[in-house]
């Protein structure tokens, strides 16, 4: 227990209190609601016209997402057309218009396009409105063709507009400078008209839904002049902006309500209403407290004349028993005094001879740190007169600790004098057991606090991945194992699943460390790009998957995975170096059917590898067309796979011919499939089976063994065909068991050719591709390169490899009875052979024309329809009996 002393008259409460003493809280709080009440409703008014602009914000910035992707789109179909008028610089009439039929079949906004070789025009679509165009000569009129000449000297695409156009309306004016794929010179310009009106219209800028008045500039800060769409006054309004970047122009955009901006909030009346109904819930319970507070007063002086009335009342408990350990006290707080008894005395080490002891002797026995909480719980108990219920510590004379508990009531004597009776008894036991207890608690919710940080972490860990902190495959499976038979017509998943398209190039380049710092810079990238409603997951080496959903999701995917691709289109920057990765993508959308996410995810797998297919670096949605394609596929595979284990796999041979001679000097050996319902096919139907069954190398090895079998049949026959070229895929090089095979198999040295791909056979990075060309030379084995004048062979890998002969691609001997250039490309090869003591075969020789020019140009050996085409081996017996026959009784 404890107790302090103070005078008779700090008792007595104060007689009276008068006046407005009791209300100046309430005062303070009225002024301060008043300044509230005017700062909320100037915050009110601010917080409206924030609104107002992240409203107006929203849609102009809805508007300029479909100006920028509707102009890229009429942009973008025209290019297709000014790639073909590359590749074919004689274009007829007909055939511009057929395809600008099949371009103008898209819808978009596109109103007419014409070509202009030389910058004459010459053919225009459509033909009916637009022939007067036809003769048009753009260097006429150069003022007027300012475009054009910006399109030239710039080398690429350029918009200009909009103009007010002949045939009614406004229109932009897209022009595109053509090059000859064949030579790279200028060929002319192909012009293209976009309806204006039409693409402000379908873009919602002047639908009577819109209600914002846009502008368009060429300049962010425009003088009328440069305003080419709306009111110039929209831009020195107060006006939201935003801008549209189209590569070879800007756009800026402006817009601002119709009716202007809204100065006052509509519901300001009733939110004044509200403020003053709160401001008077705060203010009255002040002034009633006020009022409490004056009758309090008048309450305390009451109660003072009673507790004088009860101090003679005598109120000593005689409860403390020697047994129970309880100490009795009685505390006079007038006098300081304090009754002990004889377990009192004992407990605080008091003179056993003492009767009176006074509150200083209590204080000093008190340890040092809990005297102020001590002394506040007594000082409370005597002002409220509430019990007095504590607990404390004290420290002996040898300095021992005991924890003491106190318990006491205030009562009155019939003088009106305050007395404080109560007991203490001594607790340090279960004080010290509930020490242990609490530490050992503790420690226990410390050790489960680790082990849920330590369990959050091994799950954390388990399902993302270490290296980029995506989720991971196994997160993947948990969504959609959550996610399984829950789709909704408003509310659907998306997964677009992407792939690097160069990422093994970094790798075997650079060193892994750069293949990681790449997964790391395309996660960050793949972030950037997505919602807090979105994620990416990392499911294999570089391969990603994200999930989106929505009401409008094949919209959002679509747009995703362009934008995905459009970003890893940009160069990564590694050590210095910078590397162009690029990715394919594709998309599967949840329909109403409800397909469960794992089909999702298979299905955006099958877009995936069409978007490979198709040439990488690009998206494909999932369609059913793509379903039944995987379905074929799969059949194919599996066909594929029975078709090698039941001898279906057949070569075909097609012999060459010297060009001097026309003697037969070789043959080359094709793959067929003679399949039992779809007859004989070519390796286009199957190449690409075989290889993404990785069995492209088993594939070689029968046409290998097979042609081998009919070089022995053919000597047997007595034919003369002294030579045989075999086709073979990097996975036959790379595959170990070819050395073994090849040395069971009999041909004479010089007599074997293998055939690789240019961009095979010139991987600089790819040691093991070389080695094993060096061990094919030391068996006798020629090399041979393939198609060579489409791949991406240096000179000096070439000269490097040293192979026997070169077989220029067919793409290059077809036109050249009728390109001078591509002659001279041909000749420049066969010189380039000659240089080095390479034989020269050129295949698809197709005409007696062809014949002529190769042999003029001193190629070596021929191959083509003009001779023969591939035969089965019968036919092909039969066909070299006849010819050499024919070539002795010739001679």
């Amino acid at each position: 227990m404890a107790t302090f002393s103070h005078s008779d008259k700090s008792m007595r409460p104060i007689q009276k209190a008068f006046g407005l003493s009791y209300f100046i809280p309430a005062i303070v709080v009225i002024a301060a609601v008043a300044i509230g009440f005017v700062q909320a409703d100037n915050e009110e008014h601010e917080r409206f016209l924030a609104e107002q602009r992240l409203v107006a914000s929203e849609r102009l910035a809805q508007v300029s997402s479909r100006l920028e992707t509707q102009i890229h789109g009429n942009v973008n179909l025209i290019q297709g057309l000014v790639a073909a008028i590359a590749a074919n610089p004689n274009m007829t009439q007909a055939q511009f218009s057929a395809l600008s039929e099949r371009i103008f079949s898209v819808p978009s906004q596109l109103r007419n396009v014409v070509a202009a070789p030389n910058l004459v025009v010459q053919n225009v679509y459509p033909f009916d409105e637009n022939k007067q165009l036809i003769g048009q000569d753009y260097n006429a009129k150069p003022k007027q063709s300012g475009s054009v000449f910006e399109a030239i000297k710039r080398r690429k695409t350029t918009i200009a507009g909009p103009v007010k156009l002949t045939q009614g309306g406004h229109g932009l004016l897209a022009r595109y400078p053509v090059f000859s794929i064949g030579n790279g010179h200028f060929w002319g310009v192909v012009s293209a008209v976009i309806d204006a009106d039409r693409l402000y219209r379908d873009s919602n800028m002047s639908s009577d839904q819109q209600t914002l008045n846009i502008a368009i500039a060429r300049r962010p800060q425009p003088s009328a002049k440069d305003v080419f769409v709306g009111d110039p006054a929209v831009f020195v309004e107060d006006a939201v902006r935003t801008r549209i970047e189209l590569g070879y122009d800007t756009w800026y955009l402006a817009a601002v309500p119709k009716g202007g901006w809204l100065q006052e909030p509509p519901a300001i009346f009733i939110s004044r209403i509200y403020a003053a109904m709160v401001a008077i819930g705060i203010i009255a319970p002040l002034v009633w407290a006020g009022l409490l507070m004056r009758q309090r007063h008048r309450n305390l002086i009451i109660l003072q004349q009673r507790e004088e009335e009860l101090e003679e009342v005598s109120h000593r408990l005689g409860l403390a028993l020697d047994s129970s350990g309880i100490g009795v006290w009685e505390y006079h707080p007038e006098s300081g005094r304090l009754i002990w008894d004889r377990r009192m005395r004992e407990m605080y080490y008091g003179s056993p001879d003492r009767d009176v002891f006074f509150y200083e002797d209590w204080k000093k026995a008190i340890h040092p740190d809990d005297i102020q909480a001590a002394q506040e719980e007594l000082l409370q108990t005597i002002a409220e007169g509430v019990p007095y219920i504590t607990q404390f510590r004290i420290v002996s004379p040898n300095g021992e600790i005991r924890y003491i508990r106190a318990n006491g009531r205030v009562y009155s004597t019939a003088g009106r004098e305050m007395r404080i009776v109560g007991a203490n008894w001594d607790v340090t036991k279960d004080m010290l057991l509930q020490a242990e207890l609490r530490e050992a608690r503790s420690r226990a919710e410390e050790q489960n606090t680790q082990l849920r940080a330590t369990r959050r972490t091994l799950e954390h860990q388990s399902l993302h991945d270490a290296l980029t902190g995506l989720p991971n495959r196994r997160f993947l499976d948990q969504f959609m194992e959550a996610g399984s038979g829950k789709a909704e017509t408003s509310h659907r998943l998306a997964f677009i699943h992407v792939d690097l398209d160069r990422f093994k190039e970094v790798n075997d380049t650079f060193g892994h460390a750069a293949g990681d710092e790449v997964l790391r810079q395309t996660t960050a990238r793949l972030l950037d790009l997505l919602t807090p409603d979105e994620f990416a997951s990392r499911v294999g080496g570089d391969e990603f998957v994200i999930a989106t959903s929505g009401p409008c999701v094949e919209r959002r995917s679509r747009e995703l995975a362009q934008a995905i691709v459009r970003s890893l289109a940009r160069p990564i920057e590694i050590g210095g170096h910078k590397c162009r990765i690029g990715c394919s993508a594709g998309i599967s959308c949840q329909t109403a059917s409800m397909e469960e996410p794992r089909e999702l995810l298979i299905n955006a797998d099958i877009a995936l590898y069409e978007a490979k297919k198709r040439g990488r670096n690009r998206f494909e949605i999932f369609s059913d067309e793509l379903r039944m394609a995987a379905v074929l596929r799969k059949t194919m595979s599996d066909e594929f796979l029975t078709a090698l284990e039941h001898d279906q796999i057949v070569p075909y041979f097609q012999p060459q011919f010297d060009a001097r001679t026309l003697q037969i000097v070789g043959v080359e050996a094709l793959a067929r499939w003679q399949h039992p319902q779809r007859g004989t096919l070519a390796p286009d139907r199957f190449l690409d089976i075989a290889e993404s069954l990785n069995r492209a190398a088993d594939l070689d090895a029968v046409i290998l063994e097979k042609a081998l079998f009919q070089s022995v049949r053919w000597k047997a026959l007595g034919l003369d065909v002294p030579h045989l070229s075999v086709n073979i895929s990097a996975q036959r090089l790379k595959d170990g068991r070819m050395f073994d095979r090849l040395a069971d198999l009999q041909f004479s040295p010089g007599s074997l050719s293998f055939e690789l791909l240019e961009s095979i056979s010139f991987d600089d990075h790819d040691e093991d591709l070389r080695t094993a060309i060096t061990r094919l030379k030391s068996l006798g084995i020629d090399i041979e390169i393939d198609d060579f004048g489409t791949g991406h062979a240096s000179i000096v890998s070439l000269i490097e490899l040293g192979p026997k002969r070169l077989k220029i691609d067919r793409k290059l001997i077809s036109p050249i009875e009728a390109s001078a250039s591509q002659r001279r490309l041909v000749a420049s090869i066969i010189e380039i052979g000659r240089s080095q003591d390479i034989e020269i075969v050129a295949e698809g020789v197709e005409t007696g024309k062809h014949i002529d020019i190769l042999r003029g140009l001193g190629c070596h050996v021929l191959q083509g329809y003009a001779f023969s085409k591939p035969l089965a081996a019968a036919e092909f017996i039969t066909f070299v009996e006849n010819w050499q026959t024919r070539q002795r009784a010739d001679g």
